[in-house]
């Protein structure tokens, strides 16, 4: 309402206030989610995203990224909707890291023109990595036998209730080398006139904000309220745009109309994708 009747009085009278839409990427990295366990997906940001592009008055959209990593294709088609937005609406695209941007945290940070991170954020992890648990004697010793039938000699690579064979972590790793080829060439793409020579760089290893700003990780250190306004002027509006809320999740909150049956599934399901989540941030010691 406001920034209509800003655009319905004369010019002389107009606010000469610029508004930067704020979108908030917190969280890890993973397809579905749920009320028990949200994530960062295309699905749960494109709303988002494509809101804040839709301020036509606005110079650039501002992204606060906080996550240690997850899917790397979701990485990738939220780093692209943001491209394509940004291209499309020829804004340009500030992002501000918090605590961390690592890994497919970091390949949605360089969907911005400019990254700025805190000192003490943590940033890079270029690399993919593959994590499990094997149980290949917890059936002998509880007397359960485990019965797999499968047609395609392929199909059980990997169970976690059987030996691990060295061809198959052969294949593993040939797919998270290419995986691995794909995240580099999207940084050198996006970041290659200021990334330094540093042999660590692709190794998965992390650093600093301060130590990222050296080696060309990052363009800038500061906070994102300070930069905006600096950038822009004292009277810059940083506006949030919040993913929208429907009907039924409005009127009935947290349980959003599910039947028992079905939160009680989602929030075993969740358990065990915490203790992955939990594992992905305690990399960087938070």
């Amino acid at each position: 309402m406001r920034r209509l009747f800003n655009r319905l009085l004369p010019k002389s009278m107009r606010s000469d206030a610029v508004t930067i839409p704020v979108i908030r990427l917190h969280g890890t990295i993973m397809a579905g989610g749920g009320q028990f366990r949200p994530s960062l997906s295309l699905a749960s940001t494109a709303g988002v995203i494509e809101k804040a592009f839709s301020y036509s008055r606005s110079p650039a959209v501002a992204i606060s990224i906080n996550s240690p990593g997850g899917s790397p294709v979701q990485s990738r088609l939220i780093f692209k909707r943001i491209r394509d937005l940004a291209a499309e609406k020829n804004k340009k695209v500030l992002v501000f890291v918090e605590d961390v941007a690592a890994s497919g945290g970091y390949m949605i940070a360089v969907a911005g023109d400019e990254i700025i991170a805190d000192p003490s954020s943590i940033v890079g992890s270029i690399g993919v990595v593959s994590a499990s648990f094997g149980f290949p004697e917890l059936l002998k010793k509880i007397g359960v036998e485990r019965r797999v039938h499968t047609a395609g000699k392929n199909k059980a690579v990997l169970d976690p209730f059987k030996p691990e064979k060295k061809e198959d972590i052969e294949k593993l790793k040939a797919l998270q080398l290419e995986v691995h080829e794909t995240f580099i060439d999207l940084v050198r793409e996006r970041r290659g006139k200021t990334l330094r020579d540093d042999p660590d760089l692709f190794t998965g290893q992390f650093w600093t904000g301060k130590k990222g700003l050296e080696l060309g990780l990052v363009d800038a250190l500061g906070d994102m309220r300070q930069v905006l306004k600096d950038r822009y002027g004292p009277k810059t509006r940083l506006v949030l745009v919040s993913p929208p809320r429907g009907f039924f999740a409005r009127r009935l909150g947290f349980f959003g109309g599910r039947a028992p049956s079905q939160m009680a599934a989602e929030a075993a399901h969740g358990l065990f994708d915490a203790a992955e989540e939990r594992a992905l941030w305690s990399r960087f010691g938070l």
